[in-house]
């Protein structure tokens, strides 16, 4: 049946390829943006189709808009952009959720919250498991991101308990892949960029630290999933891929794919930047049937063809 879904963030990374998927399956996407990261060129191929609408709008003042469902992607999430407005970013996040779930209870239709890793902090505890409560520095440079979405999950779960809105709730670990910004300050960006252009690949710490990184169409194709999952599940759900690199080998990975000369270049670390991050996603693999397919090599090969055409 075909639905009318609000994505909001819609023009951003994970919102337009969203937005993508929702179209391919019959639906009407309403793309609701502030372009604050979003990109017009990341929804450029969209604008002509009949069942896409763009509504330039910022989520922490209230929307009337009717519609089936909600997906709530909107919110900075790569520190550069996060930290240059920190106010801004905790509005975003917990003003939007409040103005979206006021939404979601008017007209009694489900709610997906795209949360975060984040919300784990520097975890004391690894790999991390949905029941791990986090560490998080609530006065550090990143709270205005971790906190802002540890609250809004609070906010989601309360409107659940307290007035019964239909929620999803789902903790995204390391997402990359084609439309992500090129100057986001994110480590695969950062070092696809620096590779094609031949600079110092710049690593943060030792380089022993580690993420999971899964890409962009095995986690929409999560999301996707958990939102039309049973019937009272709520999550929240990792949502990310469990194999895990060190910043060395994903950086000499990058130089590989891009027949690069750059050289490594070592900075200190930034305070609060988590030292392992790896989920657990065995809720995601028996719930949604869900784990992610696609290899870093084989998606690194496409993030790299997309960005060697933008920058």
């Amino acid at each position: 049946m075909k639905k009318r879904i609000l994505v909001t963030g819609g023009a951003g990374f994970l919102g337009s390829h969203l937005s993508d998927r929702l179209l391919k399956e019959g639906n009407e996407v309403l793309c609701l943006d502030n372009f604050f990261t979003g990109s017009r060129q990341n929804i450029h191929h969209l604008l002509e189709n009949k069942n896409f609408e763009l509504i330039r709008h910022d989520i922490t003042f209230p929307t009337y808009l009717e519609v089936d469902e909600i997906y709530n992607l909107a919110c900075p999430a790569s520190p550069i952009h996060y930290q240059f407005d920190p106010v801004q970013t905790t509005k975003t996040s917990v003003i939007g959720a409040i103005n979206m779930l006021g939404l979601a209870k008017r007209l009694k239709i489900k709610i997906l919250q795209a949360s975060t890793s984040e919300v784990y902090g520097d975890p004391e505890v690894h790999p991390q498991p949905e029941t791990y409560k986090g560490n998080v520095n609530t006065i550090g440079p990143r709270a205005c991101y971790d906190e802002g979405k540890r609250c809004a999950e609070t906010l989601f779960f309360d409107y659940h308990r307290q007035h019964n809105v239909d929620i999803k709730v789902m903790r995204i670990f390391n997402t990359y892949g084609p439309r992500m910004h090129p100057n986001d300050g994110r480590v695969v960006s950062n070092f696809i960029v620096q590779a094609l252009k031949g600079e110092d690949i710049t690593i943060y710490g030792d380089g022993t630290q580690t993420r999971s990184f899964c890409y962009v169409d095995d986690l929409i194709d999560g999301m996707y999933r958990l939102m039309n999952s049973r019937s009272g599940f709520t999550g929240p759900v990792n949502i990310g891929n469990p194999k895990e690199f060190t910043m060395l080998e994903l950086a000499q990975l990058a130089i590989e794919l891009t027949n690069s000369k750059s050289k490594l270049a070592f900075r200190s670390l930034p305070q609060d930047d988590p030292l392992q991050r790896k989920p657990v996603i065995e809720m995601a693999k028996s719930e949604l049937q869900w784990e992610p397919r696609i290899a870093l090599r084989d998606g690194l090969i496409k993030t790299i063809d997309y960005f060697s055409k933008v920058i």
